[in-house]
């Protein structure tokens, strides 16, 4: 059990939600903007002196129905709750192991797709690319993870996002490799050598986010089409290590032509 960053989640998740989140009422008398503790226990049906020692490090481990309660009184993920589970001491129920082999489902899939896709698994590393993906990233099927060209600083991986949104990526960066750890000593090991190595991952890693996103909007500095903005949805596959990632357009734009014009281009940009 490691007592104190179980107790950081859980301060940050309570503060983090807001009584008409969990159908209370704010009330006149609220000194702060999060749930109390005493709400936390009361939803989770447990006393509060109980989950206020949780919060003070001092409390003894919960069970596994414990950290369940508090998990959906937090109204936490299913990665949220699963990272409780691992920091109570208790191993979440196995959602899938990682492998190098992809899934043959899913690459019937990116096969499929007129539009950039790639499959990444969920350390960061390529597995798989159509030819619209390699131009609009690059070619990384069996490059190091991109977490790790990342938060070390590669020149070329920074230099495909506009530098006002490096904080937002390393914020995602981050929250997705929490959603990892803990599923396997691999994980672990990986997480732990960046935390050694990169000032700036410590930096993120210490906010304690949890979150494997299924969409967003990203904007890529191209070196041939210039500045594009793209929808990225993520389809995570049924054993929870690998993700399709897909980027589309919305037709009519600017975006929509300068992706046209990228499936023309191809890849000789990173020919060098």
């Amino acid at each position: 059990m490691d007592r104190d960053a179980l107790a950081d989640f859980l301060r940050r998740r309570r503060a983090a939600l807001q009584p008409e989140d969990v159908g209370l009422r704010a009330g006149p008398r609220r000194r702060t903007s999060g749930l109390r503790r005493e709400d936390v226990a009361a939803l989770a049906h447990m006393s509060t002196d109980f989950y206020t020692r949780l919060e003070q490090r001092r409390g003894s481990r919960p069970s596994e129905a414990m950290v369940a309660s508090i998990a959906r009184a937090l109204r936490l993920t299913l990665d949220e709750r699963d990272h409780l589970l691992q920091l109570a001491g208790h191993v979440p129920p196995p959602r899938g192991r990682r492998s190098d082999h992809v899934t043959p489902a899913l690459l019937r899939v990116l096969d499929r797709l007129d539009t950039p896709a790639q499959i990444v698994d969920d350390l960061g590393h390529t597995l798989a690319q159509n030819a619209m993906g390699e131009a609009l990233m690059g070619v990384h099927v069996g490059d190091q993870s991109v977490f790790r060209r990342w938060f070390m600083g590669d020149p070329a991986e920074r230099a495909l996002w506009p530098e006002a949104d490096w904080d937002l990526h390393s914020h995602r960066y981050a929250a997705g490799l929490r959603v990892a750890y803990g599923r396997d000593e691999e994980a672990r090991a990986f997480v732990d050598g960046l935390l050694r190595e990169s000032a700036e991952f410590a930096r993120v890693w210490a906010e304690h986010e949890v979150k494997l996103p299924n969409s967003t909007r990203k904007r890529l500095a191209h070196p041939q089409v210039g500045l594009i903005e793209l929808d990225c949805q993520i389809l995570t596959a049924e054993n929870q290590t690998e993700l399709l990632v897909v980027f589309t357009a919305t037709p009519g734009t600017e975006d929509a032509e300068k992706l046209a014009l990228l499936g023309v281009i191809g890849t000789q940009q990173f020919a060098s």
